[in-house]
């Protein structure tokens, strides 16, 4: 029991040595090789904790000798471009001013499901408020967004210019009430469930495709809506469009379809 307790001790000092030199990054930050090195020094670990008929030695040089090749690979990819991308990979842009670049994500393996996941987690819900969005090497989504989509800074506070009057007050209106958008299209899928939540049916749908001049909702990349009325829509080979509608309550239907943006 002692020596099974002595080898726990060392092996886990060990390893803690080993991620200490590896630096403090977290999990999410690390590179594949760096990834896959965590990987394997938690499985060879175990080996001499657990079976005592293991030689300790079994179980250290392994370590070690891992600790070697990350170091030099850390070197290798520090000096090198060429074989920092073929070691780690590149950044790839999958949203850019056009809108999703469905070839991107097809390459890197991520639907939009993990896209729109993604650029909620920068606090994004909407692709029509981002000018860029980056895949890092990490696997993390950064997200550049447009000028009337980012946070107000404290320059633009200190540009900005407050006129007072005594004997009037100008009130600024509210801007238009945020919602969630609701996607209805995704990869040339209809959701169904998210049809009757958006409270439209299947002649919206077809309306939609015939406004755009899309023939197959086969074709269709997403397509969200939100309770203004604004509509996100881009085929798996074209640019994404804004489009605005009105809500007719009479009729319970979304009507006047009118481009916003191209």
């Amino acid at each position: 029991m002692f020596t099974l307790l002595l080898r726990s001790l060392l092996i886990y000092a060990l390893v803690l040595f080993v991620f200490r030199l590896m630096g403090k990054r977290q999990l999410g930050q690390m590179q594949p090789f760096e990834l896959v090195l965590t990987l394997i020094i938690a499985d060879l670990a175990t080996i001499p904790m657990a079976e005592s008929a293991v030689p300790v030695l079994h179980g250290v040089v392994p370590l070690l000798t891992l600790v070697t090749v990350h170091f030099f690979l850390t070197i290798i990819t520090r000096k090198s471009d060429v074989m920092n991308r073929v070691i780690s990979g590149k950044p790839v842009i999958v949203i850019n001013p056009e809108g999703i670049d469905y070839e991107a994500l097809k390459k890197l393996n991520i639907s939009l499901d993990d896209l729109f996941e993604s650029i909620r987690g920068c606090n994004y819900f909407s692709i029509d408020e981002i000018q860029y969005a980056i895949v890092e090497t990490n696997g993390i989504v950064n997200v550049l967004p447009k000028k009337e989509s980012s946070p107000v800074t404290i320059q633009d506070l200190a540009t900005s210019q407050i006129v007072k009057n005594e004997k009037e007050i100008n009130i600024i209106p509210d801007k238009e009430q945020t919602v969630i958008p609701v996607t209805i299209i995704s990869e040339g899928s209809v959701m169904k469930n998210n049809v009757k939540i958006a409270n439209v049916d299947e002649g919206f749908i077809n309306w939609i495709l015939e406004k755009t001049k899309t023939k197959k909702i086969k074709d269709v990349l997403i397509t969200t809506l939100d309770g203004n009325g604004k509509i996100y829509f881009q085929t798996k080979k074209g640019k994404g469009k804004v489009f605005q509608c009105e809500y007719k309550k009479e009729n319970l239907a979304w009507k006047n379809l009118s481009t916003l943006q191209l």
